[in-house]
């Protein structure tokens, strides 16, 4: 292995890098990381923005662009999770605890991605050297925020945003030759499953009033 840009194998007629492969493992990593509320999902996901940064770096301005932000909300998110989590002393057990968002922060949120979709592709369409396909990068782009920060704010809907990242993200991937980016966000969206189901129990169970008289 040369680089990190250098091919790992074909699969399925679909040239395979090294940088994408080892980026996107670790980004799975993340994810699952995030699922069990373990503040390790951050300094993961940084390292895989970083490993894609180099991957993208070069030829896909506007992918390399996506993964510096990542970086970015990845440290915020380490902040925020080291700020928030329960400690066992106060009676939490030492994780973020998942709720829901407002109504205010979902129309934030939804308004956030709707006008920096249109911004970013924009932009991209400015500039083609950022993006081959302006739209669903920069859908993928914004999107891909709006569900970090989400995550950092520990709401479930983290999960929703990335459910719909995952949409066009498989597709995309495929059509600019990054396979096993494609392969892993099917397995992203396993992921978002599984993790949307126990955030949102968690968040029902925490929610519930304990009745007076009750047994603790």
């Amino acid at each position: 292995m040369n680089s990190l840009n250098s091919e790992a194998f074909v699969l399925f007629d679909q040239h395979i890098l090294w940088s994408d492969m080892i980026g996107n493992i670790f980004g799975l990593v993340a994810l699952a990381l995030g699922w069990r509320r373990s503040i390790w999902s951050w300094p993961v996901q940084f390292l895989a923005g970083l490993i894609l940064f180099g991957a993208f770096f070069g030829h896909l301005t506007g992918s390399a662009g996506k993964q510096a932000i990542v970086m970015l909300v990845a440290l915020y998110g380490w902040w925020q999770w080291n700020r928030n989590r329960g400690r066992a002393e106060d009676g939490g057990d030492g994780h973020i605890t998942p709720r829901f968002a407002n109504w205010r922060e979902r129309a934030v949120m939804a308004g956030a991605a709707a006008a920096g979709t249109v911004a970013v592709a924009l932009l991209f369409k400015a500039y083609p050297t950022l993006s081959w396909d302006p739209w669903p990068d920069a859908y993928i782009f914004v999107g891909t925020i709006v569900a970090m920060y989400a995550q950092a704010r520990g709401m479930v809907e983290f999960w929703f945003a990335w459910l719909l990242v995952d949409l066009v993200g498989v597709p995309l991937n495929f059509a600019n030759g990054y396979a096993f980016s494609g392969f892993v966000y099917v397995i992203y969206g396993a992921l978002v499953l599984w993790g949307m189901r126990d955030w949102w129990l968690r968040s029902r169970k925490v929610s519930q009033p304990v009745l007076e008289g009750a047994p603790a």
